[in-house]
């Protein structure tokens, strides 16, 4: 069995594609769902997969959902050469010898995002927020944040919309722009932001604003990828970049583990 491994071009072919095989069934389980799931293996000689030496690690995933609510237009990375247990390949099972870093790059559509808005672990970040700048406004009351809608503008800005209510006045609208950011390779920033108040009653201008200020704070603290857990893979951002309708990321991953099938 072993010399199918290493003898002839078949046999580095069919190592190469059990390999294929076995990573990309583990890499499914990182997702909810998944459309399209590719994984490209290099190994010459074949020998050194008996040793558990492989050249080099690319897996291309599309249109994919983390935890069930968070979608992602395109996930890739790779990696350098990679040590794996050999012993486990043969049970159909991939574990890696040491943890390993890939390059990593992600592609997000506004639509997503968006939608990501109304996933569970956002909205229990917008719903029943006692923050002292918000219960000043509201006489102590919490404070809830709606229907926010995000676009994207070239050079990583965003304009937000969004609405909360006080127990006195419904529907009070939040309108900001502000430049996108990272923060220590995992959190997203909103900075420079600015309130857009045009176009609103003078009467509720003021209260806005206020409200707008506080929402930031908010979202400051809310897109941070270590909230994101994908088994055994942990993503850190080294650039961004808004495109058209989409969000692009490029950083690494560090792929401790891979999930078990």
């Amino acid at each position: 069995m072993f010399s199918s491994f290493t003898g002839t071009k078949g046999g580095t072919d069919f190592g190469e594609r059990m390999l294929n095989a076995v990573a990309t069934q583990s890499i499914r389980h990182l997702f909810s769902q998944s459309e399209a799931v590719d994984v490209a293996i290099r190994c010459q000689p074949s020998s050194k997969l008996m040793q558990g030496s492989i050249d080099s690690f690319k897996m291309t995933g599309q249109q994919l959902v983390i935890r069930r609510q968070f979608e992602v237009v395109k996930m890739a990375f790779e990696t350098d050469a990679v040590a794996i247990d050999f012993g486990s390949l043969l049970s159909g099972k991939l574990r890696l010898k040491q943890p390993t870093q890939a390059v990593a790059q992600i592609t997000l559509a506004e639509a997503g995002i968006n939608r990501a808005f109304s996933a569970d672990l956002v909205q229990k970040r917008l719903q029943n927020l006692e923050l002292e700048p918000l219960t000043n406004l509201s006489g102590g009351e919490p404070i809830s944040f709606r229907d926010v809608l995000v676009k994207l503008l070239p050079e990583n800005r965003v304009q937000i919309f969004a609405k909360t209510d006080l127990p006195n006045r419904a529907d009070l609208p939040i309108r900001l722009t502000a430049t996108l950011a990272i923060e220590k390779r995992r959190r997203i920033l909103f900075q420079n932001s600015q309130f857009e108040g045009e176009g609103l009653p003078e009467s509720i201008c003021g209260l806005s604003e206020t409200l707008t200020t506080a929402f930031v704070e908010i979202l400051n603290e809310m897109v941070d990828l270590d909230r994101f857990d994908l088994d055994g893979v942990v993503l850190r951002l080294n650039r961004l970049e808004t495109q058209d309708q989409q969000l692009l990321f490029s950083g690494y991953a560090q792929i401790e583990h891979f999930p078990s099938i």
